[in-house]
């Protein structure tokens, strides 16, 4: 019966008890009762919130990555450029060739005479046989090639003082049957009057050290300096086939000295 009593008691006494009765513990902050927190706590959308949270943060720095690569790296050749490239390969490919078909230059037969007041004698009376070559000049003698003829000769002298002479060919097709002159004030006037023909760049007369940059142009005689003022200076050469010669008298390595030349070229059979 106690026991009853005491029951009784103690029920009465905890539904006399409310949340306010706690400090801290209000009962807004007790609305949901802690089973309804639980079920409304779900782990695996956390989980897989989360996981997609880190793979957008993953595929954001690999586009950032490969945006720095893209920029780091070089830039592919235009395809002008490629063009530009390729075709200088294949000039450089196809004059090798065109100098791979030439036939080699055979060396021309030269002799020299004591008749030097014949020959200078017989001249005056040709026309534009006798010309003088201007201290620091060039004068190069454009003789083509032509059917009727299988070689080509020269003779000539000078007053006074020796000259140099060379010989080369072009094998440019030839497009004209007129022997021409072509007279330069310096070889750097040569090079740009001669650029199609091929230019001579400078070099020591005397050693015959000249030398030429076209591939068309090949040489037959360095130009060296003769002594055209005590004998005659002849010679021929056989045709090696379509081109033309050029004959160069050179009198650019004078600083104070015209000289008078007296010269004749002509076809042989």
């Amino acid at each position: 019966m106690e026991r009853l009593d005491t029951t009784s008691e103690l029920q009465s006494r905890l539904s006399s008890l409310s949340f306010s009765s706690f400090p801290g513990i209000t009962s807004k902050q007790s609305d949901n009762s802690p089973l309804d927190r639980l079920q409304n706590t779900n782990l695996s959308e956390s989980f897989i919130q989360s996981k997609n949270q880190a793979d957008m943060d993953e595929t954001k720095e690999d586009s950032r990555q490969l945006s720095e690569a893209n920029e780091e790296a070089p830039a592919e050749p235009a395809l002008g450029e490629a063009g530009e490239e390729n075709n200088s390969a294949g000039s450089c490919q196809l004059s090798a060739e065109m100098k791979a078909q030439m036939p080699p230059l055979s060396p021309p037969t030269t002799w020299t005479s004591a008749a030097l007041k014949e020959l200078k004698a017989k001249l005056r009376t040709e026309k534009d046989s006798v010309v003088t070559v201007y201290r620091g000049d060039i004068m190069t003698v454009h003789v083509p090639t032509i059917p009727e003829a299988t070689k080509v000769c020269w003779e000539f002298a000078t007053d006074g003082y020796d000259i140099g002479f060379g010989i080369y060919f072009d094998w440019s097709p030839v497009t004209t049957r007129a022997i021409t002159v072509h007279i330069s004030e310096s070889s750097d006037d040569e090079d740009e009057e001669e650029e199609m023909e091929g230019p001579v760049t400078n070099g020591d007369i005397e050693k015959g050290s000249k030398s030429h940059t076209n591939a068309n142009l090949a040489e037959i005689l360095p130009v060296y300096r003769q002594d055209s003022h005590l004998l005659v200076q002849a010679g021929s050469h056989d045709f090696p086939g379509e081109g033309t010669y050029l004959l160069k008298f050179d009198n650019s390595y004078s600083l104070w000295r015209n000289k008078t030349l007296y010269y004749r070229v002509y076809y042989s059979a």
